[in-house]
């Protein structure tokens, strides 16, 4: 196919040998499947700000630093060099996630470098060496959703461990292959110390992948997970080898009505933001028909 604007320097500079094909487009990046001298791999270019549409960036923003006080001025203010580079600074965070996550023994796909706001990485495929499913696309019995949904949770405990919350977990930014669940995209990853809004971003990540295993295994729904662990991390008790039981006690206290208000707040941008997953995994490119092992 033809070299994407974005991709021609990277060949130019023999990082890229040939674009095989589009494998999606999305609302932060378009996801090209490239060939690596003899290795296929996949090439996510980030769209420029002002064509991408994802919502409340100010919010996954808030606590990321910058080392340089001369950028941290500019971003601030909101000047032209600011705003170009709190996008590297945007670009860079899932790669520098990505890094962090497998060192912390989560399952992600393995990057080898952002380019100009192009990052190379693993593609992760199946058994067969299929582009692997989403999970979103995934059928399983119950005895597998609950063993998949265990793992899931201890991921979101290493990622805790490590300071990091994904942000935007669901069942659409998880991929499965022969081993089980792989976690992608991970540009608005927040710093769980510095940002207010942690404690409900977590709390919606580990409720989303929740509710689409409870489809499998409905006892699922039941569980409590997210003030589990959100519980034992404000306390300083969290470990990355933690046992969960997904039970928690309440403790009886007034009200709070903003944080209910906020909760409520989440949970109807999640349902919306569910919707335009949904509505783009019907509309993208899908290449999984392709057998890439065999290129």
């Amino acid at each position: 196919m033809k070299i994407p604007k974005r991709i021609q320097p990277l060949v130019d500079d023999g990082l890229v040998d040939e674009v095989k094909s589009q494998l999606m487009s999305g609302k932060e990046a378009s996801v090209y499947i490239v060939r690596c001298g003899e290795t296929i791999r996949c090439a996510k270019v980030y769209k420029e700000i002002s064509q991408r549409s994802f919502k409340k960036a100010a919010a996954y923003r808030e606590g990321r630093k910058v080392r340089n006080s001369r950028r941290a001025r500019a971003m601030e203010k909101g000047s032209g060099f600011g705003r170009d580079q709190q996008e590297k600074v945007w670009q860079n965070a899932e790669v520098d996630a990505l890094y962090k996550l497998a060192a912390a023994g989560v399952r992600v796909p393995q990057p080898f470098g952002c380019f100009d706001g192009v990052l190379l990485m693993e593609l992760v495929t199946d058994d067969e060496g299929y582009v692997a499913p989403r999970l979103n696309d995934v059928l399983m019995s119950e005895e597998q959703a609950i063993e998949d949904h265990l793992v899931m949770m201890s991921y979101v405990v290493k990622m805790l461990c490590a300071g990091l919350i994904h942000g935007d977990l669901s069942e659409f930014n998880v991929l499965v292959d022969e081993y089980g669940p792989v976690i992608i995209d991970l540009p608005q990853a927040v710093d769980a110390s510095a940002n207010n809004n942690a404690e409900w971003m977590l709390t919606r990540d580990i409720n989303n992948i929740r509710d689409y295993y409870a489809q499998f295994a409905p006892q699922l729904a039941q569980t409590e997970y997210a003030k589990e662990i959100w519980s034992l991390f404000e306390k300083g008790e969290l470990k990355p080898d933690s046992e969960l039981s997904g039970i928690y006690q309440e403790v009886e206290t007034a009200a709070d009505i903003d944080i209910i208000m906020q909760e409520i707040d989440a949970a109807r941008a999640a349902e919306l933001e569910r919707r335009e997953r949904a509505k783009e995994a019907s509309e993208g490119i899908d290449d999984s028909k392709f057998n890439w092992s065999e290129s």
